[in-house]
């Protein structure tokens, strides 16, 4: 363990001055000043494209900056790697976790850094090492226990654990709490603010607005490579922080009006299949369900198996009064299924094909050759609709960003005008701006009489959008809850294995950071 230095008079922990950063045709960041002071959780935040991610990579060392110049501790640096920027007190927790399931947390945190006793390994000293250091800050963790078995906010505790081990001073955390509890993601704020009082510095990459107000002290809004705006949070709003990201008023959480719902569209009848058991649920035309929980409790097998994407093993599948529990995806889509997955890269795209050739998949159907021309004012009308940020249409999908890519394919599956829509975390990566035009799109996609299955990761999402809430916990429909019902606090007692009372309090023993957490891996 290596104890954060005695501070080097007043200079901040990091100051970037001047870093510009250009790739082919994209200016990603325009001489951008960042200053974040010791003992401070700052938030950097802004649409997709704004060049946060660019940012944090020239700071880690994974791009060199054109321009500009990087401050420690008031002591100019220039990383070629993450592996000097580590060794110069940073550290990084990624979005996609950088761990070994099949090791113990000890052997993950003292990996290529391993005490030795006699040339070899020390095992016992390791878990010694990595014991104290998690309780040394609050980091409830087993060293023995084996990665791949723990739930993934205990995960993140074991990242963090590493970086505390190598001696980080400074911590950058991308979209921290993205698959985390409600309870979760408090204590993971908690342990923040913590570390933060030792004189340690934290760099969050958030979307998430409601977390940047409750937990960062200072925020940093880019817009198109350059800093829009610099505020204490104590000084601002939310709102004021999203009209800094997107140039204009943004209506944040709000509730849409609830649907009108028909007929029965989807009937889902005691299924199972991997990780899923005894599953029923129902989707009627103009309705939205939503279906919240935990990453890796069963929804995303579950949405496989209803789209014809992986074999059920017991129970039935009706979509517009047609059985198709072994039918294959083309005959789901055939029958009426449109379908945003989760993996919209591996999934929903084909990244070699061109825009113009992924916005027309599913529309192609039937005999003779494609027309580049209709592919392309096909294109072009969606493109526009849904705001792709693209040079041109005749470019490979892969070119787009991740937040571009998922407006690529709501646009292409809202197009089918199917008569069951199934979208999964519809905004994940996608800025402010786009996802109130996404859910807008969604309501009106309800309003005309298709019906949703959504599944989300974020509770004011399944919140806002739901006419009815199902939560899921280890394979099952553990609670259901109508609009009115679906607070935060009992979606997330359901989420955590607990039950609430009909006043939202806890049935099961313990609070909701006490409820039992599914050991379950995040997919």
């Amino acid at each position: 363990m290596t104890p954060p230095p005695e501070p080097a008079g007043d200079a901040p922990a990091v100051e970037l001055r001047g870093i510009t950063k250009e790739f082919p045709g994209t200016l990603a960041n325009d001489r951008v000043d960042l200053t974040v002071r010791r003992g401070e959780i700052h938030a950097l935040m802004g649409e997709n494209g704004a060049g946060k991610s660019t940012l944090m990579s020239v700071l880690y060392g994974l791009q060199r900056p054109d321009a500009g110049q990087i401050l420690l501790d008031g002591l100019e640096v220039s990383f070629a790697s993450p592996s000097e920027a580590i060794a110069a007190g940073l550290g990084m927790v990624h979005q996609s976790f950088k761990l070994f399931p099949s090791f113990t947390v000890a052997e993950n945190v003292v990996y290529a850094a391993e005490p030795r006793r006699f040339g070899l390994a020390d095992r016992a000293e390791a878990v010694r090492r990595v014991a104290a250091l998690a309780e040394e800050h609050g980091l409830a963790v087993d060293p023995a226990a084996k990665v791949g078995d723990l739930p993934v906010g205990v995960r993140q505790r074991v990242e963090i654990l590493k970086l505390l081990y190598r001696g980080a001073r400074t911590l950058i955390l991308d979209e921290p709490t993205a698959v985390l509890t409600p309870a979760e993601a408090d204590a993971l704020f908690g342990v923040l603010r913590s570390l933060a009082d030792e004189g340690r510095t934290v760099l969050l990459v958030t979307h998430k607005l409601r977390e940047v107000m409750e937990g960062s002290d200072a925020v940093t809004v880019l817009r198109d490579g350059r800093v829009a705006a610099r505020m204490r949070t104590a000084d601002t709003s939310a709102d004021g922080i999203a009209a800094a990201m997107t140039g204009r008023a943004v209506e944040l959480d709000r509730m849409r009006p609830a649907g009108s719902p028909g007929g029965e569209v989807l009937s889902v009848a005691g299924l199972a299949t991997d990780g899923v058991r005894d599953v029923s649920l129902t989707v009627r035309a103009g309705e939205i369900v939503g279906i919240a929980g935990v990453a890796g409790n069963g929804q995303s097998e579950l949405v496989e198996a209803v789209a014809g994407l992986r074999p059920v093993a017991a129970g039935r599948v009706t979509l517009d009064g047609r059985d198709v529990t072994d039918a294959t995806a083309a005959e789901h889509r055939a029958a009426g299924l449109a379908y945003v997955p989760e993996d919209r890269a591996a999934v929903g795209t084909a990244p070699a094909a061109t825009i113009a050739e992924n916005l027309a998949m599913g529309h192609h159907r039937g005999h003779g050759l494609l027309r580049p021309g209709r592919l392309r004012e096909h294109a072009r009308v969606l493109i526009e609709r849904f705001g792709i940020k693209a040079a041109s249409a005749d470019h490979a999908a892969g070119s787009l960003s991740g937040g571009n890519l998922q407006k690529l394919v709501i646009g292409r599956e809202l197009a089918h005008e199917s008569s069951l829509l199934i979208v999964e975390q519809p905004t994940r990566g996608v800025d402010i701006g786009a996802v109130q035009t996404i859910h807008d799109r969604l309501v009106a996609h309800r309003d005309a009489g298709h019906a949703i299955l959504l599944v989300s990761a974020e509770l004011s999402e399944i919140r806002g959008l739901s006419d009815r809430v199902l939560v899921m916990y280890e394979g099952e429909i553990a609670a259901e809850f109508t609009r009115e019902e679906a607070d935060e606090r009992r979606l997330g007692l359901a989420m955590a294995g607990a039950a609430a009372g009909p006043d939202g309090s806890a049935s099961a023993p313990g609070s909701l950071a006490e409820a039992p957490v599914p050991a379950k891996e995040a997919r």
